[in-house]
């Protein structure tokens, strides 16, 4: 489909050229405002994307710690230990929040951990073990951290990616689509005006020539009537006297010389 048949159907006036000047400029304004926020978005996606990196690679060092603490735990202080802690536990005092950070006009979900209550297992090994114990209940309570940033960058990540791919679908959209059909329907627009000024020229110059005709015979028919009447006054009118006078040119058959 060519350039010129991309446009909208409409009526060709000076109001609905008005009209696609004003959408124009509001979709011009648009792109401008999707493709900064499309770059906004692309920056903290980029700052995100390393922050993940760099908490995966960490997310494995605190893991391997935790999993050589419980490790150690478990061997000073017998393989009931786990027993033991879950007796002690009756409610989990490390709880999960959720919040939203807004960016760019884009919520985005932010995860976080707090602690809820005093921890119960400070008796916990006091027979033997007990500083194994802390060791692996402070080792894991940082890898929770971890594994709640982690989450917590990758839910923003995948929210983000969404985010974007719906911006930039606009963006094209507006860049491609809409400004380039607006863009051809003012052309069209200003091209039938053009031709309809051009014909009411035309028209204008038709109707000039016109009435100038008509205003040179009406002068011609008053002279020939001015003229009548001086003559009529001096008793001879002059179509009289171009009459004699054409009479007398003519040719009489019945003088011989």
């Amino acid at each position: 489909m060519s350039g010129q048949t991309q446009r909208l159907n409409v009526v060709p006036t000076v109001t609905m050229l008005g009209i696609m000047k004003a959408r124009l400029v509001g979709a011009t304004r648009g792109h401008a405002l999707l493709k900064k926020k499309s770059d906004a978005l692309t920056v903290q996606f980029r700052q995100i994307l390393k922050k993940i990196v760099s908490t995966k690679e960490s997310m494995g060092e605190t893991m391997k710690t935790s999993s050589f603490s419980l490790t150690e735990a478990k061997y000073v202080a017998g393989e009931n230990i786990k027993h033991v802690v879950l007796e002690n536990v009756k409610t989990a005092n490390l709880k999960v929040r959720s919040r939203q950070e807004n960016v760019a006009g884009v919520k985005l979900p932010k995860f976080e951990y707090f602690t809820e209550g005093e921890s119960k297992n400070d008796l916990t090994g006091l027979a033997r073990g007990g500083q194994q114990v802390q060791q692996c209940r402070a080792a894991y309570v940082k890898a929770i951290e971890v594994l709640v940033e982690l989450a917590s960058l990758q839910t923003s990540f995948l929210t983000l990616d969404e985010a974007i791919k719906t911006t930039n679908r606009r963006v094209n959209a507006l860049e491609n689509v809409v400004k380039p059909k607006l863009e051809n329907t003012i052309t069209y627009i200003r091209g039938e005006l053009d031709e309809l000024e051009r014909e009411d020229f035309f028209r204008l110059k038709k109707i000039q020539a016109y009435k100038k005709r008509e205003m040179e015979k009406k002068l011609a028919d008053a002279k020939l009537s001015a003229e009548d009447q001086f003559s009529l006054k001096k008793g001879v009118s002059m179509k009289s006297g171009h009459n004699l006078i054409s009479a007398g040119r003519e040719k009489d058959e019945d003088i011989i010389f």
